[in-house]
């Protein structure tokens, strides 16, 4: 049983060894799908959309969490209830090219910093973070400037229609 809009990749062998995640069963994909798009789901309601038992469910789960497909469950905030109404997108570039490329590692203490991305282009990362208020994003700025030896480019975020959403699991 697929789960209603859920799209499976195609089964062909010439294409299979060029997909990513080629590794995971089909049946595993219905159910990474399914628990990404809510992870509190029982293993009875899991069971009954896939159309195994709940001990195949349950077994499958596991071991899906132990092969490292699935990293682990969190609850999702409301930024604004919990005091971090303003998020901003960080671009950093370090000042000196030659110099080690440990900044992800330097900058892990902030607990402001939500995201780090490694990413191509002009700077060499961008970082999501969320703030309390504009003053803050400016003190979180002068600590990411001297902790990372870099520049910064700061885009603020003015709303966010969605976010968070399940991949599409191929």
């Amino acid at each position: 049983m697929r789960p209603a809009g859920l799209r499976l990749a195609s089964a062909d062998p010439h294409r299979a060894g060029r997909r990513y995640g080629v590794g995971v069963e089909e049946i595993d994909r219905i159910i990474v799908a399914l628990l990404s798009g809510d992870g509190r789901m029982s293993f009875t309601e899991l069971a009954k959309q896939t159309g195994l038992s709940v001990s195949a469910a349950h077994q499958r789960v596991r071991r899906l969490e132990q092969s490292g497909v699935i990293k682990g469950y969190a609850a999702l905030c409301s930024a604004d209830e919990i005091g971090l109404p303003l998020t901003a997108f960080i671009s950093i570039k370090p000042f000196d090219a030659a110099a080690p490329d440990d900044v992800p590692q330097r900058l892990e203490p902030i607990a402001a910093i939500e995201a780090c991305h490694s990413v191509a282009g002009d700077e060499n990362y961008i970082l999501k973070v969320r703030v309390a208020s504009p003053a803050a994003l400016e003190d979180l700025l002068q600590e990411i400037r001297g902790v990372a030896g870099a520049s910064t480019r700061t885009t603020i975020v003015l709303s966010t229609p969605y976010e968070n959403r399940p991949p599409a699991i191929p």
